[in-house]
């Protein structure tokens, strides 16, 4: 199945024009597969070599092997405003069996909106999603447009973590009795599991996994199944953290950034029992998608973290020492205008979102 997904993603390559672009570690090749699109968010790949890409307005597009693409029926109604809308999308390992995805939305709440999941089963042609029902939605109480996180990525075990932005609430990201600012870890059913961290807490909400983050927008495992997140800071103070069950990342007690207004923020950087970043960003560059390359065409990009910047239209290339991550280059190129997403295909190729173009493109060593 391997050997058929990368013939099929390369196929989809083919006829397209690809821009010569510089790396600090070589000369790499950049092909649109995808253009326009209306404010897409996140891409993710079919076994069979097509693929699935969302768009904030509420549209599920898929996309076969040979390229074309159609809506797929079936999605769940979704609140598109502000920030919110129809967002991430997560073809789980067993689908090629299953035939389930999973979607985060905004989901109306009477006036208001809040972070939802749901799931489906992709029909064999890819032009209905059947069975549509929504596991899991955080309760009402938030108001706005704004933070609502939602990556998904299947852990090693089948579960599901969820991100959840604070909403623009940022007590709510302390408050266990509430989901607002965590990464949640849920069933396939969007029950919680009994080994959470909360389960037993009273008055805690069973499905946080990590709480004390403002709008994490990016998260990936990485080669030995951790998970690592993405989070966007106020004024300065972006951030990249390794996710520990149980942990509380701060916010709004500390970070590394400023209120937009300039005043301090919460305590300060450092406070005991609060979690540090593995790397933060000030000034900010608004972090969205993230991925951790475990088999790239690159070889020399082995092991790095590329996350998109939706401020400065770049994708970020972090390389870790030691215990820490630092930024080896920042990729700028026409293509990354507002990178929205960014992911590692079957084939070892980097694929990245460009919000801004309405555009998925590829990026591979140049020939």
């Amino acid at each position: 199945m391997r050997i058929l997904s990368i013939l099929l993603f390369t196929l989809l390559a083919c006829g397209a024009t690809a821009a010569p672009r510089q790396t600090s570690l070589g000369p790499v090749e950049v092909t649109a597969v995808a253009e326009g699109l209306d404010k897409p968010w996140a891409v993710a790949f079919l076994p069979e070599g097509g693929f699935l890409v969302t768009e904030r307005g509420g549209v599920l597009l898929y996309f076969s092997s040979d390229g074309t693409r159609h809506a797929v029926q079936g999605v769940s109604e979704v609140r598109t405003r502000g920030q919110g809308g129809l967002l991430d999308v997560l073809v789980p390992r067993d689908f090629a069996v299953s035939r389930e995805i999973f979607l985060s939305y905004s989901t109306p709440q009477g006036r208001e909106a809040g972070t939802a999941i749901g799931r489906g089963r992709l029909s064999e042609d890819g032009r209905k999603l059947t069975g549509f029902e929504q596991i899991f939605e955080m309760a009402r109480g938030s108001k706005g447009g704004r933070h609502f996180g939602s990556r998904l990525v299947e852990a090693p075990d089948g579960t599901i973590f969820v991100t959840v932005g604070e909403r623009g609430d940022r007590p709510a990201a302390q408050d266990l009795g509430r989901v607002q600012g965590s990464v949640l870890r849920i069933a396939r059913d969007g029950t919680a599991p009994s080994d959470n961290p909360f389960v037993d807490r009273a008055g805690a909400r069973p499905e946080i996994w990590s709480y004390g983050h403002r709008n994490p927008q990016g998260a990936a495992l990485d080669a030995s199944g951790q998970l690592w997140a993405v989070e966007h800071g106020a004024r300065g103070g972006d951030e990249v953290n390794r996710i520990r069950q149980g942990a509380n990342f701060g916010w709004p007690v500390i970070s590394y950034g400023t209120h937009y207004s300039g005043q301090t923020i919460g305590e300060g950087t450092q406070k005991p029992g609060m979690e540090q970043p593995v790397h933060y960003w000030d000034p900010s560059i608004a972090p969205s998608g993230l991925a951790i390359l475990k088999d790239p065409r690159m070889e020399e990009w082995r092991g790095d973290f590329l996350v998109g910047s939706l401020k400065l239209g770049l994708i970020s290339r972090l390389e870790g020492q030691g215990d820490e991550l630092v930024e080896a280059e920042r990729l700028e190129w026409p293509e990354t205008q507002r990178v929205r997403d960014v992911r590692e295909a079957p084939d070892g190729s980097v694929w990245f979102i460009s919000e801004g173009n309405g555009a998925i493109y590829r990026i591979d060593p140049a020939r």
